[in-house]
């Protein structure tokens, strides 16, 4: 039976994304419970790409992230990663002073950003309701993400260089024996030198399957909605709306418009669905902040971000098992920041140098380590 450099538990966007870096220079296998990759978190994510408004780290992930959406190599995409889309921050008249604070801490970072009166709002948003929006600016950099180009990139990628991916193989029990973990899974046993628990909200139970402490990563529910819109209304101009506490935000979405209640539920690890007062919240919203009818929901669904306690990313080997690699709670960050995530994780499991850009950011190699739980 073959053994694997590494076996990476999770076919999802952080699983993928570790096995186009790695495979050049381990051989890999990516173990999927699902009968399709990407099916719950990636799969259902609002795919959206911003440099500002996430914890200082994040930021810097996604600066390093953006060479690659904007250069991939060649070969990996058909069609550009990123589609510039824009975004209006509004606030009603309770928290007008509040935007008025964000847009002075925003404007060194992002001389870019515009002022806007309430006109000039409704004349790029024409949806917006006069009445609600008291104060507003616009951040040209807010982006589309084509998460299934991405998705597919990563994956013929890891393919071409030999990674083996296998859908069906929720892991069951897994042991070790002579320097090898023999995991056994729902479609046979896989064997491993090193195991990568990218196992999204289930990073915890799956830890726990290899015998290794959970970290508290903990699985959060969001929720989205869309409606059709009004007619005349071209929705591919039209930018991103984003209420400034992230009470709510909505966008275009294939003709659409989709709306979120920015929910963070703590749940456990499923297939889960969006609940009734979530739905009605972001219909609420909608009408709260928009002139849009709902007069139906086109389509609602609910997806899963998991959360570590400090809420960062957790990259690096178990302190006490370092043939166990965490690589888990990117928190709803994990499609923008792939690209600098995954090139971390390889470069960590291959004890090579970081690329310049990382420091240049900020990021060195221990920043995420489990060690400071």
């Amino acid at each position: 039976m073959k053994t694997y450099d590494v076996a990476i538990v999770g076919g999802g966007i952080a699983g993928l994304s570790l096995a186009y870096f790695l495979s050049p220079h381990r051989s890999v296998a990516v173990l999927e419970r699902e009968d399709a990759l990407g099916y719950h978190s990636t799969g259902r994510s609002a795919a959206e790409f911003v440099l500002r408004y996430n914890a200082p780290e994040i930021c810097s992930l996604a600066r390093i992230a953006k060479s690659f959406f904007d250069t991939p190599p060649s070969g990996f995409s058909d069609i550009p990663l990123l589609r510039q889309r824009g975004g209006v921050m509004i606030a009603n008249a309770e928290k007008a002073a509040r935007l008025d604070e964000v847009f002075r801490e925003e404007l060194p970072f992002t001389p870019e950003l515009e002022r806007l009166s309430r006109q000039d709002a409704l004349d790029r948003v024409p949806i917006l309701r006069p009445d609600y929006v008291e104060a507003a600016f616009y951040d040209p950099n807010f982006w589309d993400i084509e998460v299934e180009s991405l998705l597919q990139g990563y994956t013929r990628g890891a393919r071409h260089n030999g990674v083996d991916i296998l859908e069906k193989h929720e892991v069951i029990s897994a042991s070790r024996e002579n320097d090898v973990w023999i995991i056994e899974t729902a479609n046979g046993v896989v064997r491993a030198r090193t195991v990568v628990n990218a196992a999204g909200g289930w990073a915890d139970q799956t830890a726990s399957l290899f015998g290794v402490a959970p970290l508290g990563i903990v699985p959060n529910r969001r929720t989205a909605i869309t409606v059709d819109l009004p007619d005349g209304i071209d929705a591919s101009a039209m930018p991103e709306i984003n209420e400034i506490d992230e009470d709510f935000y909505m966008k275009p979405d294939a003709g659409r418009l989709l709306a979120s209640p920015a929910d963070a539920t703590p749940c456990e690890p499923a297939d889960v669905q969006p609940e009734e007062i979530d739905i009605a919240w972001a219909a609420h919203y909608i009408e709260e902040a928009t002139t849009v009818p709902v007069r139906r929901i086109f389509k609602s669904w609910a997806g899963l971000r998991s959360f570590s306690p400090d809420k960062l990313p957790v990259i690096g080997p178990c302190p006490s098992r370092p043939d166990f690699f965490w690589l888990a709670g990117q928190g709803g960050f994990g499609i923008l920041t792939s690209p600098a995530l995954g090139a971390l994780a390889a470069h960590l499991l291959t004890k090579t140098d970081l690329p310049d850009d990382f420091a240049r950011n900020g990021i060195v190699s221990h920043i995420f380590s489990p060690t400071r739980f």
